[in-house]
């Protein structure tokens, strides 16, 4: 069917929402509850457009298209409407975005740039009236988790991280809770988050209500240089982009152009300590027989592992291959492999064992 949108055609198909069919025009329409991989929500306002024939604005994200239909996305009226929602937002958001974690990656705080909004009274920008006045939520941290900080009074209850933990990770360990001006999102009975701490409402979350714990003053934007990789955890190998700051990984996050579509586990989002732990070996290690500081009830000999080049190692591990399949047979080899290898490489080896070695003798070990 076709829409025209600020003058433009497209014909897109059926149950295609205005937001979408403006998107593929690349027209621009500010959102906060909205994300493309979740249900519309229509909750905060922000997305409201002028259909001809209907009597009021209305949220495009959650309008389908009609036949015909004719949309105009901005207008003096409509960006009055959107200031007034995002003075309304503001007036009960804390003024701390200089310490915030979410500072220059925060969709609220971008709306509020460009719109010439600041939430301080007396007003901070020309021309602002300072926002509206009136009480303001509070609530205090208390979560008992290593991952996950909640700051409701950052929240602006999107919904987005309810619908991503109900509709994407299946587990719906929070959801809205009260009514009117006491609406908060909390875990049942508002107790300590709980769950599997996947992240996945840290990565949708448009504001810093919800941040990791180990990201805390570790950096933000500046002098952050990406790095795309692949998750080594286990074989479904999700693309991870490493955040690295000083020659160390601070955070991990994950596109959305991706194959895993931005989606991790805790593993892959907060499981990167590992990388500059002292204790992590980064050469291959060949146990030795030392005579020195040897105990006086031992036989004058002790074993220590010393570190030796990849070469060196592959050369030692082929030679006691060979040596153990003359002296023993070829199945007093076994070889196991590891659920963090790729399905390429975990093939490579059981063809390594079954064509070199000449043994069936091959098993994985599936438990991280």
């Amino acid at each position: 069917m076709k829409v025209t949108i600020n003058g433009k055609t497209i014909e897109v198909p059926e149950g295609t929402t205005v937001l979408e069919a403006a998107r593929m025009l690349n027209i621009p329409i500010p959102t906060l509850c909205h994300h493309p991989k979740l249900t519309p929500f229509g909750g905060c306002r922000m997305c409201i457009v002028e259909i001809k024939g209907a009597p009021r604005p209305l949220t495009s994200c959650t309008t389908p298209v009609s036949e015909g239909m004719e949309v105009i996305t901005s207008s003096p009226e409509l960006e009055d409407l959107r200031k007034t929602v995002l003075e309304l937002i503001l007036s009960d958001h804390p003024n701390d975005c200089m310490i915030c974690e979410k500072a220059g990656d925060c969709t609220l705080q971008e709306l509020a740039y460009f719109y010439g909004i600041s939430p301080y009274n007396p007003p901070l920008l020309k021309g602002d009236k300072g926002g509206f006045l009136g009480e303001r939520r509070v609530y205090g941290k208390r979560d008992g988790n290593p991952f996950i900080e909640r700051d409701m009074e950052k929240c602006i209850l999107c919904g987005r991280c309810v619908k991503v933990c109900d509709e994407v990770q299946g587990v719906e360990a929070i959801d809205f809770a009260y009514r009117g001006f006491k609406s908060k999102i909390c875990p049942t009975f508002e107790k300590d988050l709980d769950c599997e701490f996947c992240g996945q409402c840290v990565a949708v979350c448009p504001t810093g209500a919800l941040t990791g714990k180990m990201w805390a003053l570790r950096g933000r934007q500046k002098d952050i240089k990406e790095v795309d990789t692949t998750c080594s955890y286990c074989g479904t190998g999700c693309n991870i982009t490493l955040h690295v700051r000083r020659n160390e990984v601070i955070r991990v996050t994950s596109r959305e152009d991706t194959w895993n579509e931005g989606w991790l586990c805790v593993k892959g989002r907060f499981g990167y300590s590992f990388i500059n732990n002292p204790d992590r070996l980064k050469k291959p290690l060949i146990r030795i027989k030392d005579r020195s500081n040897c105990s006086s009830g031992s036989n004058g000999l002790n074993k220590v592992f010393k570190e030796v080049s990849w070469d060196e190692a592959l050369d030692y591990t082929s030679q006691r291959l060979k040596e153990i399949k003359e002296k023993y047979g070829h199945d007093s080899i076994a070889g196991l492999s590891s659920a963090r290898c790729t399905n390429e490489e975990n093939y490579l080896f059981q063809k390594f064992m079954r064509a070199a070695v000449g043994t069936n003798n091959v098993d994985h070990c599936a438990r991280l």
